[in-house]
């Protein structure tokens, strides 16, 4: 039994590494998360009450607090995963995301490092940074990305963790902090914040409102399961080599558009098109899910396509997605129908489904 320290354990990926800590080992776990617009604690609710679990509301940001939890809750792991990561948000308001993913990113590995300094010498412990496939910039139609693949952010957010991944690597070279890096493609599953692509397709189309599709629709991700993602960086902190970089990938090449023509063939066979009110009202004008779709002005700097090469992974620690992209996007289309209740709480005050990043009159993108 280990004891985890978590951050942004109320966003998206970190809520589901948390539940997967708390159902699938024995370690105690702290998850440290500031409850910005896409934190929320209903995400954790099935383990709120477990005696492993503790909640401490707080900014990455703030040294002094985040080096008393170092000192009082002696973690043997350190998960940081607290970040801001929406591109269009990045383009809106970059200055948050300098401050979250840089300046929180340094906090905690100086916090990290003063603390390490004063373990045993043989102790185990691991500081492991969770990034994004984004920092790699864009490919063309072939090739995948590597670890060793040379930086080229496009956009804030990216550049912004670009500049997280540089420290951690510079930490270890420097100071000898035992590191870990990840990088890894599009998430998508239960519990993610509605301004993503496909929860927010999702919600749109039960209520009749049109699917923006960026460009063309023809921009490429590899599509990975949050959960899938979630046992990975596990195995990555728990069997990784220390100081190596390890890129998570779910073997799932998809245009965006290909994306929104999945997501509206489940919702036409889980949730028929007939006219009928559903959560927020029909739109009798429309005869099928697709009939939504609406082609909108691309992001600026849109990057054509991601595409990861997880063999390294696979090599090394014997990881391999278990979901394909056919059975965890019905798995999360059926989640959405049946929690629109949480859709809604996660969107009340701050978010409601708008185009952000936008520029000289031009409309924002969605990823």
């Amino acid at each position: 039994m280990s004891n985890f320290f978590i951050t942004g354990g109320a966003g998206f990926i970190g809520s589901a590494v948390i539940r997967f800590l708390i159902k699938e080992t024995d370690h105690q776990v702290l998850n440290l998360d500031k409850l910005t617009y896409a934190g929320n604690l209903e995400s954790l609710a099935s383990v709120a009450q477990n005696q492993r679990y503790q909640f401490l509301q707080a900014d990455v940001c703030d040294q002094g607090l985040v080096s008393q939890v170092f000192e009082d809750f002696q973690p043997d792991v350190v998960m940081h995963l607290a970040a801001e990561s929406h591109v269009d948000r990045s383009i809106d308001g970059p200055t948050d995301f300098i401050q979250t993913n840089i300046v929180g990113t340094s906090v905690m590995l100086e916090c990290a490092r003063k603390y390490w300094k004063q373990l045993p010498s043989d102790n185990r412990f691991r500081f492991h940074h969770i990034s994004t496939d984004e920092v790699y910039g864009s490919l063309d139609d072939t090739g995948l990305f590597t670890e060793e693949t040379a930086y080229d952010p496009s956009s804030p957010y990216s550049a912004s963790k670009a500049s997280s991944d540089h420290l951690v690597r510079a930490w270890h070279r420097t100071y000898g902090l035992p590191v870990l890096i990840t990088n890894c493609s599009n998430n998508y599953g239960p519990y993610q914040f509605p301004e993503k692509l496909i929860p927010l397709m999702i919600l749109n189309a039960f209520e009749g409102k049109p699917l923006p599709v960026y460009g063309s629709g023809q921009q490429i991700r590899d599509w990975l399961h949050v959960e899938d993602h979630a046992r990975a960086i596990y195995k990555v902190v728990t069997e990784g080599e220390v100081g190596q970089t390890y890129n998570i990938g779910g073997h799932n090449e998809k245009t965006n558009l290909e994306v929104v023509h999945a997501l509206c063939d489940i919702l036409l066979e889980l949730a028929p098109w007939n006219g009928s009110p559903r959560a927020f009202g029909p739109r009798d004008d429309v005869g099928s899910y697709k009939e939504l779709i609406t082609y909108v002005a691309d992001r600026p700097g849109h990057d054509l396509r991601y595409a990861i090469d997880a063999s390294k992974i696979q090599k090394d620690l014997g990881w391999v997605p278990q979901e394909t992209f056919e059975t965890g996007l019905r798995k999360t289309v059926e989640w959405y129908l049946n929690n629109f209740e949480w859709c809604q709480h996660v969107q009340d005050g701050s978010y409601q489904r708008q185009r952000l990043g936008v520029i000289e009159g031009k409309q924002g993108a969605v990823e």
